[in-house]
């Protein structure tokens, strides 16, 4: 039986107390091979007679001393007797920040990150990225970008694989190449060079996708193989989500002839089976064929998986229009691959891949794009259906991602929070499915003994939630920093809700002040919180006026308006590269 009150992260699965503890702060400590326990598992053992660690393997071992240091009280150094057994539900626990829509970490910041995914157990990173790596022969590309070099990537490996994490290559290579295909070098390439009315949605947007032809295919295996150099993974996500505009230009006539899945799926093969034949084991985001089985029958070479893609929490159909009702309504459900019971959650989007027996990764997210302060709840509720999805049907991993999308306006802060508890869950789904998460981040990963700034993040969290307004894929208070919102927002305001996240705000923001984390980016933290706040804050006034409810006059919102820009300027800077801000901002 698992012990919560030991506050460690992730619980472990089975955790017994066993009477006094070693005499001694620094007791002396066994440890052995143990072939009976599962991968990356350990058994741990304290009392008078010191300490006994048996591991399965390297990372059991690493896992058994993070749970001492965790175990011990910070101001005597005792460890308390207890018998622990822990190993994970799932072998790949990994985490992926979107760095191309124009927030790309200082490596100061990677370093950070590293850290917390170490200490929650994540053994997997991909950096998303569409332009900002430097390749050598694409500068025009990435020049203002401030993007990685090889280097970079080759010291960030070398930092991963010090902390028990696999840094894996990531790059796409079909659809969200707008970065590229926005240049002449490369705008012949486009499947629609000229931009296309996007589908559901009824605007025209510059083109994104690459035509599929084998010359493309040629230069995105080109791009992964040099990325994938920097790093010693074999493993690579090459991305193909979202292809839009496919069967839009150059394509039209084929997948006229043909279907628009089976044209997609001709030219995923093109990328994969060299990168198979190279001794890669390539990832493709799973959306296009979660509709088509009969495509994903076709994907033979052995080595690859499919991730599998939802950011929405389940929900009851009868009971209101959720994202999934939305985008349906807007016919973006079939150029999504959404399938018809979205609303169901993971069970209705892996299920193809389940039915195929085809491997694949269940890929939440953090919930935190488009939201400029979070969607706590629906993150929660989201990782933990990807968790139990995962774990009943034989996924071999969950992949939590963090996009940027319209400008990456969340700060890294706010993602602290879900990827402690997706990560925890992944490990052990039992143990830590009511785990405290504001808790046990203000312990181990702010290092904040107030317990303030993880409560008053997953207060934040919520606040996108109560202003009567509805959002996909975000909150209005993000939607609402946007004269032309990127998505849909519905219903009416409500003056009491938007009073309520007004009031909300503030107090989180009080609570932030009085935190005190600890740690060379304390500061930066906080700092950067409280310009989300400032941005959500607006965003809250912004429904209030177009409501007709009590607000600052126009002059005043612009005024605090240009003084949460230069707050986020400033904020962004602290802890990003300043490639992209000009574009964020």
């Amino acid at each position: 039986m698992s012990d919560p009150d030991l506050g460690l992260l992730p619980v472990p699965r089975r955790v017994e107390r066993t009477g006094p503890g070693p005499s001694s702060a620094d007791p002396p400590v066994e440890s052995r091979v143990a072939a009976d326990l599962p991968a990356e598992g350990y058994r741990l053992r304290t009392g008078p007679e010191g300490v006994q660690i048996d591991h399965a393997d390297p990372q059991g071992l690493r896992y058994a001393h993070a749970t001492l240091d965790q175990l011990r009280d910070p101001a005597s150094g005792e460890l308390p007797g207890v018998e622990i057994q822990d190993w994970p539900d799932l072998p790949v626990r990994g985490y992926m920040l979107d760095i191309s829509r124009d927030r790309v970490p200082t490596l100061e910041t990677l370093e950070w990150l590293v850290g917390i995914l170490a200490t929650v157990r994540i053994n997997q990173l991909q950096l998303y990225t569409e332009h900002t790596f430097a390749y050598r022969d694409h500068e025009v590309v990435w020049r203002d970008a401030s993007p990685m070099t090889a280097d970079e990537m080759a010291w960030l490996d070398e930092t991963c694989a010090a902390n028990g994490i696999e840094l894996v290559a990531n790059q796409n290579t079909f659809g969200h190449m707008e970065r590229w295909l926005a240049y002449d070098e490369y705008r012949a390439r486009a499947e629609a060079p000229d931009g296309c009315v996007f589908p559901g949605l009824g605007v025209r947007r510059p083109p994104s996708l690459l035509a599929p032809t084998p010359e493309n295919a040629d230069l995105a295996l080109g791009l992964v193989r040099e990325l994938m150099a920097s790093v010693t993974s074999r493993r690579v996500n090459v991305g193909c989500d979202e292809p839009f505009e496919l069967g839009q230009g150059a394509s039209a006539a084929e997948v006229e002839a043909r279907g628009r899945a089976a044209v997609y799926t001709d030219h995923l093969l093109r990328i994969l089976e060299p990168l198979v034949a190279d001794g890669c084991r390539p990832q493709f985001w799973g959306d296009v064929l979660r509709r088509h089985p009969e495509e994903i029958a076709r994907l033979t070479a052995e080595g690859t998986e499919a991730l599998v893609w939802n950011y929405e929490a389940p929900y009851d159909a009868g009971a209101g229009s959720g994202a999934a009702a939305v985008l349906a309504d807007l016919g973006l459900d079939e150029v999504l691959g959404l399938p018809d019971d979205a609303h169901l959650g993971f069970v209705a989007h892996a299920r193809s891949f389940v039915e195929s027996g085809y491997p694949f990764v269940v890929a939440p997210g953090t919930s935190t794009w488009n939201s400029v302060v979070g969607r706590w709840a629906n993150a929660r509720a989201n990782l933990l259906d990807a968790a139990e999805v995962g774990a009943a049907h034989g996924a071999s991993g969950m992949l939590i991602t963090d996009w940027g999308d319209n400008g990456h306006l969340q700060p890294p802060a706010v993602s602290v929070l879900p990827i402690a508890y997706g990560a925890a869950v992944a490990w052990c789904l039992h143990s830590n499915r009511d785990l405290d998460v504001p808790r046990a981040a203000d312990r181990h990963l702010f290092g904040d003994a107030t317990g303030r700034l993880g409560s008053a993040l997953a207060s934040l969290g919520d606040a996108g939630t109560r202003t009567g307004r509805q959002a996909v894929n975000g909150t209005p208070l993000f939607y609402e920093l946007f004269a032309d919102p990127p998505m849909p927002t519905w219903g009416n305001a409500d003056e009491a809700g938007v009073r309520e996240v007004l009031d909300l705000l503030a107090e989180a923001a009080d609570e932030v002040a009085a935190a005190q984390p600890t740690g060379s980016h304390a500061d930066a933290m906080v700092d950067e919180i409280d310009a989300a706040v400032r941005l959500a804050r607006h965003g809250a006034w912004r429904i209030a006026r177009n409501a007709g409810f009590e607000a600052p006059a126009d002059p005043a919102l612009r005024t605090d308006l240009a003084e949460a820009i230069e707050r986020q300027r400033a904020a962004w800077l602290a802890r990003s590269r300043p490639g992209g801000l000009s574009d964020s901002l």
